[in-house]
């Protein structure tokens, strides 16, 4: 299991921080008294940043954004918001907006009640509501929808209002619980998009929850990847791809190919790695074992190659082409490799001279640099 330290690092100075906006110091979460939806988690939000939990269901990243929005309260430890314990506070009183799947739009109010509802209950004066009301509906371009129901509107007008609303106020921070799951995938696409240019603009830190790793790769600053109560790994976006520190990431994150084996030999950071067929390969060393522990040897499918003339032994496979699938703009290739059946090679149309067909056998390349080695999963 991965260490704490991995999951973000989290220190005795780090309420001190003028650039933390949040902290979770050795918080805990359970329902029923014995099993932990949240495992010690240590996680520092900075001032201004797009953050994205990203994890499969019951991971544990919705819960803590319940427990961040004040909607759950922690079994144990402490998250402190701009330097103050919020364990108890209630929601109304954290200046956090926040954004659910649902919208939450009262349906009764039209776009414009909806927008002052916020701002009426902080009790501003009715200039200053009406101002930052229209700014709002200005930032989300829906300027001239004031008068509309939420019933009237799209899905994606109705997640831009909500997006309005939680805004309106100017908060401190804004929250995102799945708030693009009810739209198509081409007005997701967009919304993506406008949320990050209007995250962009206000310098409002965004925590934003998705099992989506596709959303979390576009969207984020850095992304949290949790599983079973635990964040696995805590980095940028290129970073979690390309350097996944265990074999849960690098599954999680885009498309990985992987191959087991055994590990020969490991120095200056390569490992030397017998497979099951007895093919041999040399990898960067991930968080592999030493020689004799088993291993999965990664890589992205975009990152294989047909083999050249002077490709070395050691970065060298055989591989039998099951299926080759058209895609515009590449090619993909099912190949078994290996005694794995679902390799799977992903390459520009403009770099191939020649695609191999079904049933033909091709020898591929696999770069060093490209390969890492994982310790396998514990479920593997």
């Amino acid at each position: 299991m991965p260490t704490q330290a991995l999951a973000g690092g989290h220190t005795a100075a780090a309420h001190e921080n003028a650039d933390v906006l949040v902290s979770f110091s050795h918080v805990q979460k359970t329902y029923d008294g014995d099993t932990l939806i949240v495992k010690d988690l240590n996680l520092d939000i900075r001032r201004g940043e797009f953050l994205t939990l990203l994890g499969p269901s019951g991971s544990g990243k919705t819960t803590c954004l319940m427990m961040l929005a004040g909607f759950e309260t922690p079994t144990s430890g402490e998250i402190r918001l701009a330097g103050q314990v919020i364990n108890k506070l209630p929601p109304y009183k954290r200046n956090i907006g926040m954004v659910f799947q649902n919208y939450a739009l009262f349906p009764h109010m039209t776009v414009l009640e909806n927008l002052r509802f916020p701002l009426a209950v902080r009790k501003h004066p009715a200039a200053e509501i009406d101002a930052k009301v229209k700014r709002a509906l200005g930032m989300v371009q829906l300027g001239g929808f004031e008068n509309r129901y939420p019933q009237q509107l799209s899905g994606g007008q109705q997640q831009r209002i909500a997006l309005a609303r939680a805004l309106v106020f100017d908060p401190q921070l804004v929250l995102m619980d799945e708030p693009l799951g009810a739209l198509d995938k081409q007005l997701r696409e967009h919304m993506q998009l406008e949320i990050k240019h209007i995250h962009q603009s206000l310098g409002v830190t965004f925590v934003f929850v998705t099992h989506d790793q596709g959303e979390a790769l576009t969207m984020s600053d850095r992304i949290a990847v949790f599983n079973h109560g635990v964040i696995q790994q805590i980095d940028t976006p290129a970073t979690l791809y390309e350097h996944p520190a265990n074999a849960f990431v690098a599954n999680f994150i885009g498309e990985n190919n992987a191959l087991a084996g055994h590990v020969m030999a490991t120095a200056n950071d390569i490992s030397t790695v017998s497979l099951g067929d007895g093919n041999v390969l040399a990898a960067r060393t991930g968080d592999a074992g030493g020689p004799g522990s088993p291993v999965i040897v990664s890589i992205r499918p975009e990152r294989v190659r047909l083999a050249k003339p002077d490709t070395p032994p050691h970065s060298r496979l055989a591989a039998r082409v099951i299926e080759q699938i058209y895609l515009g703009d590449h090619i993909r290739l099912r190949m078994q490799v290996s005694g794995c059946e679902n390799f799977t090679m992903k390459t520009p149309i403009s770099k191939l001279d020649r695609c191999p067909n079904a049933g033909e056998t091709v020898d591929i390349e696999l770069s060093p640099e490209h390969l890492l080695a994982l310790a396998p999963p514990p479920s593997a």
